[in-house]
């Protein structure tokens, strides 16, 4: 039998994911530090998983409502007025999903067309171009730059517009570079969509992990709701990766297909996480922003790091990545990260696994443990000495 040709086309001809990559190689190496995933080193906090657990113990182990539980529905919608400035009806306008990525593959399968143009910013995560592809969606790539301080453009957003462009994702706070984009940015941005049909997907997985700025969602801009999917989730800012619990937001005409296709494909998130995010939203502040001061100082301390062994960093502002650029040791990102992994035992992610417009970048995340970092820094800065990749 030739699987080959019974297999579809489009995702035979994808690559692996550049993160998973790197990890798997880790993984079966011995003394390895890996800086690579995006996987909090805290546990979800324990008035969180006491409520799973109790949830388990009373035997709710029966399957929720399609969109979700509705007291989770409502907490969301608590939680977001609360903390963004928006405002969603509980019953029509939220949908529970396994994590953000079902979202993200949801709006990507239930609005595209043949045919139509997707802009996404580059760098950005590795899902957006192969899911646009996967729903027969043209992918258009938006490089940003660390001169910009990875934001993007509005100039660069109109300049990309065709009469096929279906939707536009914005991806911030940004893996890998931890850009952010501030109100004005948004404005500029929203400026240039208010008069087309484009509609936004707005990943927000990150909006909790700012750091001297708060999150704006470009939702929340006056003109911007009706065009707006919001995805976000639990496994970032809550430390509930393992939960695969996220959602998505949106106008009731926008969200009733993505319910749809979320009935046939999923049926329904997981109800002991359902129950445990209910927690979360409604008593979860705190956590959320003690773990958020643990890693601004992470940050400070990488970034500080990395600079002085000559590794330039741009200053993240969100997310729990640093993006150095490596063009000064001569290496392409692949070659770097390959030969740091062999030599030092260091696990990070060539940039260009992010986009072409990531080559000469490496990501580090830095959601470990300081004494991890601390050694991971240390090791590459005797990598750099002892190969002469030290910038002159």
């Amino acid at each position: 039998m030739n699987y080959e040709k019974l297999i579809n086309r489009t995702l035979s001809e994808m690559k692996p994911s550049g993160i998973r990559k790197f990890f798997d190689i880790a993984a079966e190496m011995e003394d390895v530090i890996s800086l690579s995933v995006g996987e909090p080193d805290f546990a979800t906090p324990w008035h969180i998983r006491q409520e799973g657990i109790k949830t388990l113990e009373k035997g709710r182990t029966w399957y929720s409502p399609n969109a979700g539980l509705l007291k989770l529905r409502q907490a969301i919608g608590g939680y977001l007025s609360r903390r963004f400035d928006l405002a969603y009806d509980p019953k029509t306008e939220i949908l529970v999903t396994v994590g953000g990525s079902e979202a993200i593959d949801l709006c990507f399968r239930a609005l595209l067309e043949p045919g139509d143009e997707v802009l996404i910013p580059e760098p950005s995560f590795v899902c957006y171009d192969p899911l646009t592809r996967m729903a027969g969606g043209v992918p258009v790539a938006l490089p940003t730059r660390a001169e910009d301080a990875f934001r993007l453009k509005a100039d660069t957003v109109k300049a990309a517009i065709t009469d096929k462009t279906k939707l536009l994702v914005l991806p911030f706070p940004n893996n890998p570079t931890g850009a952010i984009m501030p109100r004005e940015e948004l404005e500029a941005l929203a400026e240039v969509l208010r008069d087309t049909d484009i509609l936004v997907l707005s990943d927000e997985i990150y909006g909790e992990l700012t750091y001297g700025r708060e999150h704006v969602s470009i939702a929340a801009l006056p003109g911007m709701r009706e065009r707006t999917v919001l995805v976000s989730g639990f496994s970032k800012a809550f430390a509930m990766t393992g939960w695969r619990l996220g959602y998505a937001c949106a106008p009731a005409p926008l969200m009733a297909p993505l319910t749809k296709l979320h009935q046939y494909a999923i049926m329904c998130a997981p109800t002991t996480a359902q129950y445990a995010a209910i927690e979360a939203m409604n008593n979860g502040d705190s956590d959320v922003m003690q773990m958020r001061d643990e890693y601004d100082m992470r940050r400070r301390f990488i970034v500080d790091e990395l600079n002085k062994l000559g590794l330039t960093c741009f200053e993240p502002e969100g997310a729990f990545y640093v993006f150095p650029c490596i063009q000064s040791t001569g290496m392409t990102s692949e070659a770097f990260c390959q030969k740091l992994l062999e030599k030092k035992h260091v696990a990070v992610v060539p940039g260009n696994a992010f986009g072409d417009s990531g080559e000469g970048f490496v990501r580090i995340s830095y959601c470990y443990s300081l004494k991890h970092i601390t050694e991971a820094l240390r090791r590459i800065g005797e990598f750099l000495k002892e190969n002469g990749l030290c910038p002159k």
